[in-house]
């Protein structure tokens, strides 16, 4: 029983620290396009990707 005494706190402080995490995700908008990243895969870029330069070699001794 004298555990409960620092589990209780522990728990409600623990549970506070999310419940705050929770709110600021909110506040700062990071639920508000759950679609778009979703839908943004499936779409071609309109620009093409340019093409890939050789790699540098290093100078010879």
């Amino acid at each position: 029983m004298n555990n409960l005494v620092y589990l209780i706190p522990a728990a409600l402080l623990l549970g506070g620290i999310s419940l705050g995490a929770f709110i600021w995700a909110l506040r700062s908008g990071q639920y508000e396009d759950l679609d778009g990243a979703a839908a943004r895969i499936l779409l071609d870029d309109e620009k093409e990707k340019p093409a890939a330069r050789p790699l540098l070699r290093s100078a010879k001794r």
